[in-house]
C-alpha cells in the first residue's frame, strides 16, 4: 500500500513539474489574401509626404524630397514603407514546420523537445524551437511591380534552431551575447518596465536594447524563457530573440533610417523600432483593434493575444515580420 501511495505521489509531482510538453506537429499554410494584415505596410511615404497612412504606427523619417547614391550612381526620391519580408515559426516540437502546413521531418539530428514547466516557486519556464523563413511576399506575388526597394527572391527556409548548438545551450549562447552579464541584475531588468510602457504606447527604446518591452528580456539569444506568462507572450518573446540573434550573426541587416537609403547595412544590435509583427497561426491576427492588426516588438500580449491560443492545435505559432524600409527610389545616372 505504501509503495502504491509513493508511486502515486511521484506521478503527481511529475505532472505538476512538467505542465505541458511538445505534442503532435500542427500548422497551416497561410492564405496570403485573408491571413495577412496588409494594412501593416503603411504608412507609405514618398518625398516626405504621406501617400497612405491607414491609421498605422510609424517611426521617424528623414526630411527632404530628393536623395542621391554613389554606388551605383543614382538620384531619386526618399520613400518609406513597411515590408513583409520574413516569417518565423515558434514551436515546442522539434522539426515541426508550422508555416508549411504542420509538416514534421526527421533528419536524424537530435534536438530537445520544448515544454512549459511549473517551478517550485509557482513560476513557469518554457523551451522553444524556431524556424526562420525568407518571405518577400510583395515580390513573388507581384503586388508591387518594378520597385527596386523591394527584396527579391522566393519563399524559403533560412534558419533552423534545431541544428544550432548555441540555441539549446546557455553557455554556448554566451559566445553570441557575452554582454548578457551586464543586464542579468534587478536594476537592469527593472528598467525594462519603462520599455514596456513605451512599447505599449508606440515603439520601444533602442537605448534599452536588452529589453523586449512587456514580453521579457532579449537575452539570452535562445529559446529558454525564464518568465513564462502565456504561450503567446513566450512565443512572441522568442520571435524577437530570434530576430536579435540573426542581427548579431549578420544574417539580418539594418533597413531603416538615412543609412539605409542607398542599401541595407550591418546592424549587429537590432533596432527594435525597425519591426512590427502579427500572428499567422493558430489564429490569423487580421481583426483590427483600434484600427491596427499588428504591433511593434515589445508590446504587451495581454490584449491582442487574448484567445489566440488553445489546447492541442493552438500551441504552435507562426508570425509575419514587417520591417521598416527607407529607400532612395529613382534611376541610375
Amino acid at each position: 500500500m505504501k509503495r502504491l501511495v509513493a508511486m502515486a505521489m511521484m506521478l503527481l509531482a511529475m505532472t505538476f513539474a512538467r505542465e505541458s510538453s511538445a505534442g503532435v506537429c500542427q500548422g497551416e499554410f497561410a492564405n496570403p489574401i485573408t491571413d495577412i494584415c496588409w494594412s501593416c505596410m503603411f504608412p507609405m511615404k514618398l518625398g516626405g509626404g504621406t501617400m497612405l497612412e491607414m491609421d498605422q504606427e510609424d517611426t521617424d523619417n528623414s526630411s527632404g524630397f530628393l536623395c542621391t547614391c554613389s554606388s551605383p550612381p543614382m538620384i531619386g526620391v526618399k520613400t518609406s514603407f513597411w515590408e513583409p519580408a520574413r516569417r518565423v515559426d515558434i514551436t515546442r516540437s522539434p522539426y515541426c514546420f508550422v508555416s508549411l502546413g504542420g509538416v514534421s521531418i526527421d533528419p536524424g539530428i537530435r534536438a530537445p523537445e520544448g515544454e512549459v514547466r511549473l517551478q517550485a516557486d509557482n513560476t513557469r519556464q518554457s523551451n522553444w524551437q524556431a524556424h526562420w523563413y525568407v518571405d518577400p511576399i510583395l515580390y513573388y506575388l507581384e503586388v508591387v511591380l518594378d520597385d527596386p526597394c523591394l527584396e527579391t527572391g522566393s519563399f524559403d527556409v533560412a534558419y533552423m534552431t534545431e541544428i544550432d548548438p548555441t540555441w539549446n545551450d546557455d553557455e554556448l549562447t554566451m559566445l553570441l551575447n557575452p554582454e548578457t552579464f551586464l543586464f542579468g541584475n534587478p536594476i537592469a531588468q527593472a528598467a525594462c518596465a519603462g520599455d514596456c510602457v513605451l512599447a505599449t504606447t508606440g515603439f520601444g527604446s533602442n537605448e534599452l536594447f536588452w529589453c523586449a518591452g512587456c514580453n521579457g528580456s532579449i537575452y539570452p539569444f535562445n529559446g529558454h524563457v525564464q518568465a513564462h506568462v502565456s504561450l503567446v507572450q513566450a512565443s512572441s518573446l522568442v520571435a524577437q530573440r530570434m530576430t536579435a540573434k540573426l542581427h548579431r550573426e549578420f544574417l539580418m541587416w539594418g533597413t531603416s533610417g538615412d543609412d539605409a537609403l542607398c542599401g541595407i547595412y550591418p546592424q549587429p544590435v537590432m533596432d527594435k523600432t525597425q519591426y512590427k509583427y502579427h500572428m499567422l497561426y493558430p489564429i490569423p491576427q487580421t481583426e483590427k483593434m483600434n484600427g491596427k492588426c499588428c504591433q511593434p516588438f515589445g508590446r504587451s500580449t495581454a490584449v491582442w493575444g487574448a484567445g489566440k491560443s488553445y489546447p492541442y492545435k493552438g500551441e504552435d505559432f507562426a508570425y509575419m515580420i514587417f520591417r521598416k524600409r527607407n529607400c532612395c527610389l529613382g534611376v541610375g545616372l
